[in-house]
């Protein structure tokens, strides 16, 4: 309910337009060029009229590098409706254009970028833009989307020519209308009257030279702008203005009296209708603020001489140009001529100020005209803003302390909802204004309301942004075809050059009622006060309790009041008694009121957070409860208890120990009433659904709920059936309950019985719930309910509570189908069903990684390099393919530094291990010797790999490698390792031996292979022993028959990679220097090279 900055939208490659923009350029010191730019305007302003206008485009940002503001130099315009973002320097510019894409939280969002980049077309002799002008245009066929139809760029140049451009810089039209440098741009578009006698202002764009100003008229130009383009086949446009005029106005009878006395004296005249004249508002010194009035019909040239001439010139430069469009005027030196020659321009005729604001002293630098044409912004060299009323011709307010200060404003109407049952509702909706301010230097960006309004936001942001303004919306609108069209227009944006981001202000419209008598200004002053109240610590409950329900019934708009529930709603201090209490006191009394004045939003909140805190209050009176209810015993799972009984002792003995906490984060702390109320909503079919967010809020509500009942000290069957008439859906209850008992799985394994007892009641007294197990469900079939227990324990990673889980779910489901079974043929056979069979393979897996899961926890010796301890589940090994579970016990051994001899000597169980062997025996095919000697072989080498001093890992590699029996695994193997990691050391080592011609330096081997001497020695051995095993698989390949890679029937469902180990033949990637080849096919010769592979030590 208060100001704030709403980032819509960011800037991609900004680097990519600073470096387009100055490349191959020295930038002057921006101290130095703004003395020269002053010192020019001076000398300008003598001339002429004496009018200076500042460049309302030009700001201050980065310059040439990251540090230094580099956009002040450069000229920017954003179209109003923010799709189309454009910065020039010179002759050089870059069109930024707007893009959706999806970010890493999948949410979709706005970005502007690069959509083209080139240099504006300028005359011979060349000349710098100073000005830009991005305005959206609409064609008669409006879009189902409501945005522009196309977008056309206007840009004025020192060189006095106007050009109107594509957004994909296709030049459209250019004209030279005075010879002067252009200094503004300024475009009126229409605007809906809002109140019945406001005169209709028609569109209109402004050009301002230094002594001169020209006005087209809006409909004559957009019908020349839509037929070049059309001729050019472009789709988009945009264009830039900056000047101020305030339209066609119409004088009272009193004050065309009063000016017809005071111009024409005692014997002047009055006409009998006020003439119909323009007004237009220019600051900078001598006067310091001036009114000039264009009569309409009169001799003034503004408005009949200058626009038929620019009417003429518009259709000579578009029969031009549409010309050799169309392929006429082939003769190029015929196309050459008339572009050397200017064009002839119009004179024009004086116009003379009416009145000003005088200042001598005082230089004005850039005016912002209002929304709603009354108001006007100055700001001038004194660092003062000064606000102007343009119906009286006074300044009626100033601020100090804002030098460089950029202007906007924001136009807001007033919500609709709040004046709905009001008396005044048929009458125009009202809209309040506001001044933003941006103040550079300070870094501070603020809003103020008018006309005497306090400040009603102020933001911290950086000191070189920019304040895009554009102060009209689409242009080729009319009053027919504006009719039931929402403009989607940003009215103010902050471009940060530094971030990329474009962020717009929202202002709600109650901050512009100040008065003290306003009911909304009221409701806000008691929601801040209640917030003090909820902040304060020192105070008795009662007393809290009392002012805070004479707060909340002192509110009178209903968004407010909701607002006020919410904050008391999630205040941690306040306690449920007071939360009820005062809950309820709100819900009476919009009960006591008369329906239609009963806001239905609120009603609806209050009776849905009553019902959640009676059922907080509910579950915390059963589990504080004495009564508990009588266990039941298991027959069936005691016997799959006692079996893995040993199994379940050993994983927790090796279960890592919880590290310190804070107490908040404990799941035994109390879940708080407001993180309750968070997690849960009612819906409109009054239930209750439980909102998933972060997995810890997710664990702290299943805590809260079961895990009095999983420990035995409530009564379960009475808290699912309140849970249950509360409408909480079974299957959230169920995933909640498999969360906690998941998640405390180093407490349920003290007790591992008596939990499992519990953790069956509670499985059936949620599957006997309405929408649990469909009524229809065949059991033949795979049970949705079933299904998703069977899917949480295929995820978790806590293998022992999920074995004990999925236990007590196949005993549930058996027993569960036998009576259906039973209820059907009534006879004697056991039912047989796809879910038990489903069943007995889940609880298959689960003990196949409990003891995986059981020896990759035990401690590596002390001293071994130990690392992270693999976590494993039954969709990780799915997933790792058939080769995962060989690749999780090679990275164990690794971890424990077993030697070879030592790993052979246990797989042929000479050595009491009895983990291992147990694993090896559940997977045989998976843990074959070959497999695991082969995967402990690559293991080995990657690590060397990683820390190549270390030679005892290539060396254990290479000794995996001849543990291993089948040739075609051990060519395979070989082969992968020589083309991996070898061929690039062997290489630089014997090509570094040869250079040197002796045993090189440490240093030199370092440098040249990676690693020292003595390690280069080791590596050369095993390279040699490698090529012997690589020659001995070769010769034995054909004779032996590949090996059958297969894999457990449990683990058949494997959907990752197959292993990676080679069965067959492969070719051998041998490439080596000349000294160092050999020939691997010859038959029975020594090999000669061995003794080069030996350095002295």
């Amino acid at each position: 309910m208060s100001c704030s900055l709403f980032e819509f939208c960011r800037l991609q490659e900004f680097k990519t337009v600073r470096h387009f923009l100055f490349r191959n350029e020295k930038s002057e010191p921006v101290e130095e060029k703004n003395q020269t730019e002053y010192k020019h305007l001076m000398r300008t302003s003598k001339g002429g009229i004496g009018l200076k206008i500042s460049f309302a485009l030009q700001v201050t940002d980065d310059a040439g590098g990251q540090g230094e503001p580099w956009l002040q130099d450069c000229v920017v315009s954003l179209s109003p409706c923010a799709d189309l973002l454009v910065v020039a320097r010179e002759q050089k510019a870059a069109f930024l254009s707007a893009k959706w894409r999806t970010d890493d939280s999948g949410r979709e969002e706005m970005t502007l970028g690069v959509s083209w980049t080139g240099t504006l077309s300028t005359e011979e002799g060349g000349s710098a833009c100073v000005c830009i002008f991005t305005s959206c245009l609409n064609t008669f066929f409006r879009s189902s989307t409501g945005r522009p139809d196309w977008t056309c760029v206007v840009v004025g140049f020192t060189s006095g020519y106007v050009r109107f451009y594509t957004e994909s810089g296709v030049l459209l039209l250019a004209q030279l209308l005075h010879e002067d440098p252009v200094l503004r741009l300024k475009c009126r578009t229409y605007e809906i009257p809002r109140h019945p006698g406001v005169t209709e202002q028609h569109e209109e764009l402004s050009i301002l030279y230094s002594a001169a100003m020209v006005t087209i008229d809006g409909f004559s130009l957009f019908q020349s702008l839509r037929a070049c383009r059309n001729q050019a086949a472009r789709g988009t446009a945009a264009s830039l203005l900056t000047l101020l005029l305030l339209g066609i106005m119409t004088l009272c009878v009193f004050d065309q009296m009063k000016n017809a006395s005071i111009l024409g004296g005692f014997n002047a005249s009055v006409k009998g209708s006020p003439p119909a004249m323009s007004q237009y508002v220019t600051v900078g010194s001598g006067p310091y603020t001036g009114f000039y009035y264009a009569i309409e019909g009169s001799s003034q040239p503004l408005l009949s001489h200058v626009a038929m001439a620019v009417a003429s010139k518009l259709t000579s430069a578009l029969f031009s140009a549409a010309s050799g469009w169309l392929g006429w005027n082939k003769n190029k030196n015929e196309e050459e001529a008339p572009q050397k020659q200017k064009p002839k321009v119009e004179p024009a005729t004086p116009l003379s100020i009416r009145f000003g604001l005088p200042d001598s002293r005082r230089h004005g630098e850039s005016i912002c005209l209002s929304p709603c044409n009354t108001l006007a912004g100055v700001t001038d060299d004194f660092g003062r803003v000064t606000l102007l009323d343009l119906a009286r011709g006074i300044a009626i307010r100033m601020w100090k302390g804002y030098r460089d200060a950029q202007l906007g404003w924001l136009q807001v109407p007033e919500e609709r909802s709040e004046r709905d049952f009001s008396p005044s509702a048929s009458l125009p909706r009202r809209h309040a204004l506001f001044l933003v301010i941006y103040a550079p230097r300070r870094g501070i960006l603020e809003v103020w309301a008018m006309q005497q309004g306090p400040r009603v936001g102020a933001f911290t942001v950086g000191k070189h942004c920019r304040l895009l303004y554009a102060g009209y919306r689409l242009m080729g609108v009319n009053s027919v075809t504006s009719q039931g069209w929402q403009l989607h227009t940003q009215q103010v944006c902050l471009l940060d050059p530094i971030t990329g981001v474009l962020r717009t202000v929202n202002i709600p419209f109650h901050l512009a009622l100040s008065d003290k008598k306003s009911e909304r200004a009221k409701d806000m002053h008691l929601v801040k006060k209640l917030t003090t109240l909820l902040r304060s610590r020192d105070i008795e409950l009662d007393i809290l309790e009392s002012e805070a329900r004479s707060i909340l019934l002192d509110i009178k708009h209903p968004a407010v009041k909701k607002q006020a529930l919410e904050s008391l709603l999630s205040n941690k201090n306040t306690p449920v008694s007071c939360l009820v209490n005062i809950t309820r006191a709100l819900d009476d009394t919009l009960k006591r009121q008369e329906p239609e004045e009963v806001d239905a939003e609120l009603l609806q909140l209050c009776s849905s957070q009553l019902k959640l805190l009676q059922l907080y209050t509910d579950i915390q009176q059963l589990h504080s409860a004495a009564d508990v209810e009588e266990t039941d015993s298991l027959e069936g799972i005691e016997e799959e208890l006692s079996r893995v009984a040993p199994t379940l002792q050993r994983y927790a003995q090796f279960t890592p120990r919880h590290s310190v906490s804070f107490a908040q984060d404990s799941p035994d702390s109390p879940l708080p009433a407001q993180a309750f109320l968070s997690q849960l909503e009612c819906t409109e079919d009054e239930e209750v659904k439980v909102i998933r967010r972060s997995e810890t809020e997710w664990n702290q509500l299943g805590n809260f709920l079961f895990w009095s009942c999983l420990c035995g000290k409530s009564p379960l069957h009475k808290v699912c059936y309140t849970l249950q008439q509360a409408g909480i859906s079974p299957q959230q209850l169920l995933s909640l309950l498999l969360s906690v008992w998941l998640h405390r799985e180093k407490e349920l394994l003290q007790k591992p019985e008596e939990n499992v007892r519990n953790l069956h009641r509670l499985l059936v007294a949620l599957s006997n719930m309405k929408g649990a197990v469909e009524e229809s469900w065949d059991p033949q079939s795979i049970s949705p309910w079933w299904q998703q227990v069977r899917t949480t324990c295929v995820q978790s990673h806590n293998a022992a509570a999920a074995l004990l889980a999925a236990l007590v779910a196949h005993r549930a489901a058996k027993a569960s189908i036998t009576s259906r079974a039973d209820s059907k043929f009534q006879s004697e056979w056991e039912a047989v069903s796809l879910e038990l069979e489903q069943w007995v393979v889940c609880v298959r897996q689960l003990e196949d990684v409990l003891v995986l899961q059981t020896l990759l926890l035990v401690p590596p010796p002390p001293g071994a390099t130990g690392g992270a301890t693999v976590q494993c589940s039954i969709k990780t090994l799915l997933e790792g393919g058939t080769g995962g579970i060989a690749d999780s016990v090679s990275k164990w051994v690794f971890r424990q530094d077993i030697s070879p001899e030592r790993l052979k000597e246990i797989l042929q169980k000479r050595e009491n291990k009895e983990l291992l062997l147990a694993v090896c025996q559940r997977f045989p095919h998976s843990l074959s010797p070959d497999f695991l000697f082969a995967h402990c072989c690559w293991e080995y080498v990657v690590q060397w790999n990683k820390d190549p001093e270390e030679g005892r890992y290539l060396c254990w590699s290479v000794e995996h490698l001849k543990m291993v029996s089948s040739p075609h695994i051990q060519q395979g193997v070989c082969t992968m390792m020589w083309s991996t990691f070898i061929a690039k050391r062997l290489s630089a080592a014997t090509f570094l031996m040869e250079k040197v011609g002796k045993a090189p330096k440490d240093r030199l081997c370092r440098r040249d292979v990676g690693m020292g001497d003595k390690a280069m020695t080791s590596f050369l051995g095993c390279c040699v022993q490698l090529l012997n095993i690589l020659m001995e698989a070769d010769s034995a390949v054909e004779e032996v028959s590949a090996p059958e890679l297969s894999i457990e029937e449990a683990w058949s469902g494997a959907e990752g990679p197959r292993c990676s180990l080679p069965a067959g033949p492969a070719p051998l990637p041998v490439s080596i220097p000349a000294t160092c080849c050999y020939d691997l096919q010859c038959q029975g010769e020594e090999i000669d090279t061995l003794p080069k592979f030996r350095t002295k030590t």
